[in-house]
Parts: C-alpha cells; sequence; structure tokens
C-alpha cells in the first residue's frame, strides 16, 4: 500500500493515462475495446469501469491496483508455503518470507497497468495448475486477461508449464499427457496471435532475430535516461543483465540504488544456490517450480535479447521474479531436507 502511493505521486508514465484516458470512454468504445482491444487498448476498457463508472480518483485507482498486486504476491506466498517444506536456511535466519519483501518486487505490482494486471495473472495461472481441476476459473481468468494484454506471456506460461509437465513430478501418466498435449498445443494454437501482436511476419529463427535487433535498436536510443546498449554484449551478459542490473555502476537517481542493494542481495543469493546442486535440486523438485522456472527461462530468452532499457528489463523481470525466488528458496531446503535424510539414513 506505501509503494502504491508512492507509485501515484511520484511515478507518472503509462499509469496516468491508463486512469485519464477511459474517463472520456464511451460505453461503445469500452465494449470495442474490451472484447476487440489488444494490449493497450485492452487496459483502457479494463480500467473504464474503475476510472470512468466508479468515477475512483487517481489514488484510490492505484491502491485498487496495489490490491491486485497484493493478491497476486499472496499466491506466490501460497505456492512456497505449499512446495518448500524448509525455510530456516541461513545461519538460522529465515530466509522466507523475507526474500518476498525485495522493494521493487511490490513497487511494480503497485501502480496502474499492464505490470501489476500480469503479475496478478501470471499468480492466478501458476497457483491454479497446482490442482487445475479445482481451480479451472483461476487458470481461466488468469490466461484470459493475460491474452488480452501480452499474448506472449500466455504463450511463455503454455510452453513453461507444457515442458514440466513433459518432464514428470508427482503426477500419472495420463495427467502427464493430457495437460503436456493441452498447454503445448494451447501455445501452437494462439502462436498466430502473439505474432500479430508482435508484428514478427514469420515464425522463423530470422523472424525472431530481426524483431529482437530492432527492439534493442529502439530501446538503446531511449532517452530515459537508463538506456544500455546492448547490442555487443555475449548472450550470457545479456541474461545477466536481465537478471540482476541495476548494479551500483548504473545508479542514477535514488530509485536505482535502491535496486541496486536489491539486486546485489539477489545476486549473492543466485551464487549460493547454484554453488548447491541446482539441477538435482530442479529435478526432484514440485511441478509448479518446474513450471515457474521454465517460464523464467524462455520469458529471459525472448527478453534478454530485445531491451535495452534498465527500467524496462526491472518491469519485465518484475513478472518472473518470484519464479526464481521460490527455486532459490527450493534449492536451499532441498539440500536441507537431504542432510537431514543423510543423518537418518546413512
Amino acid at each position: 500500500m506505501l509503494l502504491g502511493v508512492y507509485y501515484c505521486f511520484f511515478i507518472q508514465g503509462d499509469a496516468i493515462g491508463y486512469w485519464r484516458i477511459p474517463k472520456e470512454y464511451t460505453f461503445k468504445t469500452f465494449q470495442e475495446g474490451l472484447f476487440n482491444g489488444e494490449g493497450t487498448m485492452f487496459m483502457y476498457a479494463f480500467n473504464y469501469v474503475f476510472s470512468n463508472l466508479l468515477n475512483m480518483s487517481y489514488l484510490s485507482n492505484t491502491l485498487l491496483y496495489s490490491l491486485f498486486g497484493f493478491m497476486g504476491m499472496t499466491l506466490f506466498y501460497m505456492i512456497a508455503v505449499k512446495t518448500i517444506p524448509y525455510t530456516k536456511l541461513i545461519n538460522g535466519y529465515a530466509l522466507f518470507p523475507l526474500i518476498f519483501f525485495l522493494p521493487n518486487l511490490h513497487f511494480w505490482s503497485a501502480g496502474v497497468g499492464k505490470d501489476t494486471t500480469l503479475f496478478l495473472c501470471i499468480a492466478l495461472f501458476a497457483y491454479g495448475v497446482m490442482k487445475p481441476l479445482k481451480r479451472i476459473p483461476l487458470i481461466l481468468i488468469g490466461l484470459a486477461i493475460a491474452m488480452a494484454i501480452r499474448p506472449h506471456i500466455v504463450l511463455f506460461l503454455f510452453v513453461g508449464f507444457g515442458i514440466a509437465y513433459v518432464f514428470g513430478g508427482k503426477v500419472s501418466g495420463f495427467q502427464r499427457i493430457l495437460f503436456s498435449i493441452v498447454l503445448i498445443g494451447g501455445g501452437i494454437a494462439i502462436l498466430p496471435s502473439v505474432m500479430e501482436f508482435a508484428k514478427i511476419e514469420e515464425a522463423s529463427a530470422a523472424g525472431f532475430e530481426e524483431f529482437a535487433t530492432k527492439k534493442a535498436d529502439v530501446l538503446s536510443r531511449s532517452h530515459t535516461g537508463s538506456a544500455i546498449d546492448i547490442s555487443s554484449y555475449p548472450f550470457p551478459l545479456k541474461v545477466l543483465t536481465f537478471w540482476f542490473r541495476p548494479l551500483f555502476f548504473d545508479v542514477r537517481n535514488l530509485n536505482g540504488l535502491v535496486a541496486s542493494i536489491e539486486n546485489l542481495a539477489l545476486v549473492s543469493l543466485f551464487i549460493m544456490a547454484m554453488a548447491r546442486k541446482p539441477l538435482k535440486a530442479f529435478k526432484a523438485a514440485p511441478f509448479v517450480i518446474k513450471g515457474l522456472v521454465i517460464f523464467l527461462i524462455v520469458g529471459t530468452l525472448a527478453f534478454s535479447q530485445s531491451l535495452g532499457n534498465v527500467g524496462i528489463m526491472i518491469r519485465m523481470r518484475n513478472m518472473f521474479l518470484p519464479g526464481m525466488l521460490i527455486f532459490i528458496l527450493w534449492v536451499f531446503s532441498y539440500e536441507y531436507q537431504s542432510r537431514i535424510q543423510k543423518k537418518i539414513n546413512p
């Protein structure tokens, strides 16, 4: 809530437009945007109910979206609670739930706009697939709204969790095959919509590379003050840039300093986790954690090649960051669990 208030008064950008423009909408414009609009046009229609019909102020509208972000955080918290048995992991101190208090994780899920809404959609989907037959409404709501905002995120979810089902887990062979077919088949079915949305004419490696090059060029010439030229970076450095920057050498203001401190903590935890047999831990992970990790990898492969602006990177990364945090928790927990089992069964 505090970050929502801060976002309202100090961060304008697209958020103020998502509140102001729907105030001028007619009901016919609302219907057209809701059922036929994509991306920004859908968000205007989505916010029509709050900004126009309910005549909410910009502050109250921002706090409503902060509630959406809080709901998403709560669902990710529940995923961690239900899948990670051991949380007192580092020198007797509980890493969970403190790891969920990283400021930018909440900051970019507190404002009016796409990022907060998608954050909730991803959480609804991830929490829903833990018990898919009982939580079909959560899955459908999350997918429907995400599809209207950024269809490529839905594609990433389908691919990530579809592959996770292929890897298996504590599900029957029938369920594994069924949900793999549904998710991967769904991903193939929406691919044309994703291509149209992203304005990629050809579903080929060359097409994707051309799109990424153009996107990186536009963003690297941004005048926001946080542009960086990633075109000459090797692939591993692009990935690390997407995950862990800004760092202290990127700092230009207070927000950048806070983000740098947070990223330093994140880098430290990531390195510690990667030193604890992460592949073995991944193989033993519950299905939903595998899905979130593969979703993170797919999103990283896409966005790390095309984003040349640190501010946009942080916003985009926020959708994938819960998966990284939950996997880090799982790696520590799995190592602790393995040590206990060795003591019991030497």
